[in-house]
């Protein structure tokens, strides 16, 4: 919603900006079950990660999915508000496009991080037998 009390220009300090970040990552959470589901699972292959002593290098590559999908998540949700904010509640084939790929951008870091995963924590598994 617009208002005239709003900010509409850019921000003026590190911590006005700070401010706003937060905001989005509330909003984020707050609004959007997918990014929240991603989040939750995020969190479980954390705590997998706990229990199966992962190495540095393991680590690394684990943080790279997980945060991998909630970015892509991030930019879908953009996506689709601003496709929203354009067209509204009419139907037209670019809107179904942009929000198509969007998702689809989602789809693919979600499978990188399966594959990650599984390539982490299956040898991490082993080592416990």
């Amino acid at each position: 919603m617009a208002s005239s009390d709003k900010q509409t220009g850019k921000n003026r300090a590190f911590k006005q900006s700070l401010g706003h970040a937060w905001d989005g990552l509330r909003a984020l959470f707050h609004y959007e079950r997918n990014f929240r589901k991603h989040l939750a699972v995020g969190s479980l292959a954390i705590i997998a990660g706990l229990l199966l002593r992962l190495t540095l290098n393991e680590w690394l590559w684990l943080v790279l999915a997980i945060f991998l999908v909630l970015i892509a998540e991030t930019l879908n949700t953009i996506v689709e508000a601003v496709v929203d904010l354009v067209v509204g509640q009419t139907y037209h084939d670019l809107a179904k496009r942009a929000k198509d790929v969007a998702a689809g951008g989602v789809l693919m870091a979600a499978i990188f991080a399966v594959i990650v995963g599984a390539l982490v924590m299956l040898p991490a598994l082993g080592r416990w037998f």
